[in-house]
């Protein structure tokens, strides 16, 4: 087939100017959207040393928080100290931890109360980040006030057959 009125030696150009003029808005466009966010989640955590060997922690820990799951996984128990249980309510939680505290932030994260979570193997892990958000502050409104710095995760338990 032959096309009549092209060219076999016609030199195609490419237009830079404009694909560069096009290059500059896309970035000016992504540079003027761009949000910053704060960060969520951010908090200290100590995870245990693996293996179980060693010489253990012997360091105070005022509160035990410890959230028990049953067959399926769920939370079935949150019970702080061994002593004290809440059900599967993490409102009544924080509501324990603003007595504790009384609803003032420790002053640096190195100082305050430490909590050690311990948990079953196979709780799930939407019960462990609620956990964390009801000890770790509360929100009124646009504040949030952290109750919590430290938290440190007891070394896991193995499923029971």
């Amino acid at each position: 087939m032959k096309f009549r009125g092209r060219r076999s030696n016609e030199k195609v150009e490419l237009q830079l100017t404009s694909m560069i003029d096009v290059i500059f808005l896309l970035l000016i466009f992504f540079i003027m959207t761009f949000k910053i966010v704060a960060q969520e989640g951010d908090f200290n955590i100590r995870m245990p040393l693996g293996g179980g060997s060693g010489s253990p922690d012997n360091t105070s820990i005022p509160i035990k928080l410890r959230l028990r799951a049953n067959a399926d996984g769920e939370l079935a128990d949150i019970v702080i100290n061994d002593q004290q249980s809440f059900g599967s309510d993490f409102g009544k939680l924080r509501e324990f931890i603003l007595q504790l505290t009384g609803g003032i932030a420790p002053p640096s994260p190195e100082e305050g109360p430490e909590v050690e979570i311990d948990l079953d193997y196979s709780l799930r892990y939407v019960y462990v980040v609620q956990a964390i958000t009801a000890v770790t502050g509360q929100k009124q409104g646009d504040n949030v006030t952290r109750l919590v710095e430290r938290i440190k995760f007891a070394p896991p338990r193995k499923p029971q057959p």
